[in-house]
C-alpha cells in the first residue's frame, strides 16, 4: 500500500513540474516573409445551370398518352413529336361532322335549284299538262262562243266551256304555288344553320386531333421528360423541356458585399461535384440590378454564359463558380491569416530584430489564401502569423 502512495506522489511531482516547465517556455510563432508575385483575385460562390434558350412543353387538352416519341436526353429537330394523346374520339366526332357537311351542303344545292328533283320533275310535269289542257279548253270555249252568236250551238254549252277554263286556270294557279312552296326562306335558314353547325363540329375536331400531337418549339435536347405512355394528363401539365445545352447560363450568387467586385466579361470558371476535374470556361454576360434573399444570404444573381460542347453539364446542376475579378502583377502579397484588426485599424506584427511591432498596412486584392499590402510593408518583411 505505502509503494502505491510513493508511486502516485512522484507521478504528481513530475506532472507538476512538466506544467510549470511548460508554462515558463517561450511561445513559438511562425513568420512568413512579404513577397511579390502574381496575384489573381477569385471570388468563389456557387450557383445553377440552365440553358440559355429553352421550352417547357405543357399539354393543351386532356387526354391519356397514347405514345411517347423520345428518351430524356435524345436530341430532337423543331416540330419533331415528343407525344401523342389518344384521339379516336375525336376522329369520329370528325367523321360524323364531314358526314353532315355533306348532308348540309346536298340540301342547300336542292334549294337552290327550287327543291328535290324528284317532287319538282313531277309538279313541272303536271304544270306542262294542266297548261296544255287550259289551252286546248279555251279554244273549245272560243269556237262555242263564235258559234254561239251565230246561233249554231247553245248558250249552255258556252258556259259549261268557260267554266271548265275557270277550272283549269284555278288547278294551274295551285300547281304554282306548290311548286313555290317546294323551298322557303326558313328551309334555306334551316339548312345553313345545319351546315354552319356542322363545319363547327368538324373545326373542334380538328383542332382536338392536332392538340393531340404534341410537338417540340425548338430544336434542341429533350432533358426533361415528365410523362410516359397510358397517364393521363390535363390542360397545362407539363410533358417535356427542351433547350439548346451547347451553351448554358449559369446563375451565380454573389454575396452582396462582394457585388462590387464583378463586371461584365470577367472570366468565370465552373465546376460541378459530379464531375471532378471538369470546368467549363465562360464570361459575366450581367450582373444583377437588385439583391434578393436566398436562404440566410443576401445575394445578387450574377449571369454567367459558358460553353458546353459535350453537354456534360445538365441544366438544373449545382455548380460551384469563380470569378477572375482581377489581376495583379507583381503584387506584394502577405498570408491572410497574417492579417490583424487593432481597434480601427488593420495591419500585422512585423519582426523587428527581436520585437514583435504593430504596423498598420493598406490592403488591396485578395485571393483564397493570400492579400494584397498596397502600403505599410515592403518586400523580405518578416510577418507574424499569430494564431
Amino acid at each position: 500500500m505505502k509503494k502505491w502512495l510513493l508511486l502516485t506522489a512522484a507521478v504528481a511531482v513530475l506532472v507538476t513540474v512538466w506544467l510549470v516547465a511548460r508554462r515558463t517556455a517561450p511561445l513559438e510563432t511562425p513568420f512568413e516573409r512579404v513577397k511579390r508575385e502574381r496575384l489573381v483575385s477569385t471570388l468563389v460562390t456557387n450557383g445553377k445551370a440552365e440553358p440559355i434558350e429553352w421550352s417547357r412543353v405543357r399539354a393543351e387538352r386532356a387526354g391519356a398518352i397514347r405514345r411517347v416519341g423520345v428518351e430524356r436526353g435524345a436530341t430532337v429537330a423543331r416540330g419533331a413529336v415528343l407525344a401523342e394523346l389518344d384521339a379516336t374520339a375525336a376522329r369520329a366526332e370528325l367523321a360524323a361532322a364531314e358526314a353532315r357537311i355533306a348532308q348540309a351542303r346536298a340540301e342547300l344545292e336542292s334549294i337552290e335549284r327550287g327543291g328535290r328533283a324528284a317532287e319538282r320533275a313531277d309538279i313541272e310535269g303536271q304544270v306542262a299538262r294542266t297548261r296544255l289542257d287550259l289551252q286546248q279548253t279555251e279554244t273549245e270555249a272560243a269556237a262555242l262562243a263564235r258559234l254561239a252568236e251565230k246561233n249554231a250551238a247553245p248558250r249552255q254549252d258556252v258556259t259549261e266551256a268557260r267554266d271548265r277554263v275557270a277550272k283549269i286556270q284555278a288547278q294551274l294557279r295551285a300547281l304554282e304555288l306548290r311548286r313555290a312552296a317546294l323551298v322557303t326562306p326558313a328551309d334555306r335558314g334551316v339548312a345553313e344553320a345545319r351546315l354552319s353547325d356542322a363545319q363547327a363540329a368538324a373545326e373542334l375536331a380538328r383542332k382536338t386531333i392536332e392538340q393531340s400531337t404534341i410537338r417540340a418549339p425548338l430544336a434542341g435536347v429533350v432533358y426533361s421528360l415528365a410523362v410516359r405512355s397510358g397517364a393521363v394528363v390535363n390542360p397545362g401539365d407539363e410533358i417535356a423541356q427542351v433547350g439548346q445545352l451547347d451553351r448554358l447560363r449559369i446563375v451565380v450568387y454573389v454575396d452582396e458585399p462582394e457585388l462590387g467586385r464583378v463586371a461584365r466579361g470577367m472570366p468565370v470558371a465552373i465546376t460541378w461535384d459530379a464531375l471532378p476535374g471538369r470546368e467549363w470556361k465562360g464570361e459575366v454576360e450581367k450582373v444583377p440590378t437588385t439583391v434578393v434573399t436566398l436562404g440566410t444570404r443576401e445575394v445578387g444573381e450574377v449571369h454567367c454564359v459558358v460553353v458546353n460542347p459535350e453537354r456534360a453539364l445538365p441544366p438544373g446542376a449545382n455548380i460551384n463558380a469563380s470569378i477572375l475579378s482581377r489581376v495583379v502583377e507583381n503584387a506584394l502579397t502577405i498570408p491572410k491569416e497574417a492579417l490583424r484588426r487593432e481597434g480601427s485599424q488593420t495591419g500585422v506584427y512585423v519582426l523587428e530584430g527581436a520585437r514583435l511591432t504593430w504596423r498598420a498596412v493598406r490592403t488591396g486584392i485578395s485571393s483564397v489564401t493570400r492579400i494584397e499590402a498596397v502600403e505599410g510593408l515592403k518586400e523580405g518583411d518578416p510577418v507574424a502569423l499569430i494564431r
